[in-house]
């Protein structure tokens, strides 16, 4: 059973995460450089400028996340605050300090985003990745390690293998992951993806309604039925009779149907005149037996 460990803080999430830390205290902002890995790819324009006037009216609440780097600092956590504050015109940022090794930099900085402001789907996906290759564990481990099912961590790195046009959707919430994963699932080609997301958005597809579309699309053709010989024979004899073409259909070893085509009222007529032609004279060949 998994370990409800979301909410209880870094140091439950990650047992060995526990380093020294110098309090919390204001730090110069224009001390602090970014983390080039760090996961969250985009800022939300209207929300980070709604944290810039929260900080103009409160000040910043919550201290970011930072250690020691070359001659300042490096951010671990806290990139929508840090931006915000800058934007805002601080000279100085509540931070606590913690003295973290390279190969706990990316894990951290996942939790703490995870715990906070949600990642996009694909910055959460891109994250899983870097930190299975940081760390070169498995997927399993990694969902251990953050408090996470498995099939919760491979679901989301699936996402990385949409196409750019598709994945963008994703990440701006016109899509959800489970459109994204349908459509990896039917197949499809990048163009195609492209396409069949455009009319899922424009026609406000469920995710249902996308997986029943990728199951048609990935479903094998069905092998033509093949007809019984005599059936095929007596087709043929009723078109050369008719003059039309003529298909028999077997239901079952005793039923079936026989289906006459005709292309105008004139046809229908000549058809039917010939067949009750054929069927009186059938009757009177029988009345003078």
């Amino acid at each position: 059973m998994r370990k409800k460990v979301l909410g209880r803080g870094l140091d439950a999430l990650i047992p060995d995460a526990t380093q020294p830390e110098i309090p919390s205290g204001e730090i110069d902002i224009d001390r602090i450089v970014n983390n080039p890995d760090q996961p969250r790819l985009h800022l939300d324009e209207d929300r980070l400028q709604e944290l810039v006037f929260s900080i103009r009216e409160n000040g910043i609440l919550q201290p970011i996340l930072v250690r020691p780097f070359e001659n300042g600092y490096q951010l671990i956590a806290g990139e929508r605050r840090l931006a915000a504050a800058q934007r805002a015109g601080l000279l100085k940022i509540p931070a606590v300090v913690r003295d973290v090794q390279d190969d706990r930099l990316l894990e951290l900085a996942l939790v703490e985003n995870i715990q906070r402001e949600p990642l996009n789907p694909l910055e959460e996906a891109q994250a899983y990745e870097n930190l299975i290759e940081t760390t070169g564990g498995t997927q399993e481990q990694v969902a251990e390690r953050l408090g996470k099912e498995r099939s919760t961590v491979a679901n989301s790195i699936r996402l990385l293998k949409l196409p750019p046009n598709v994945k963008k959707m994703v990440a701006d919430g016109k899509l959800t992951p489970g459109h994204g994963r349908a459509l990896l699932s039917s197949n499809s080609s990048a163009s195609e993806m492209g396409e069949i997301a455009e009319v899922i958005i424009k026609k406000g597809w469920s995710v249902r309604d996308t997986e029943r579309w990728a199951k048609r699309k990935t479903a094998p053709p069905s092998l033509p039925k093949i007809q019984d010989p005599n059936e095929a024979a007596a087709a043929n004899r009723l078109q050369l009779i008719l003059g039309t073409k003529v298909d028999i259909h077997s239901k079952s070893a005793h039923k079936g149907e026989i289906r006459i085509h005709y292309s105008s009222q004139d046809e229908l007529m000549r058809i039917y005149e010939l067949i009750t032609e054929k069927a009186i004279s059938t009757e009177q060949d029988y009345g003078n037996r």
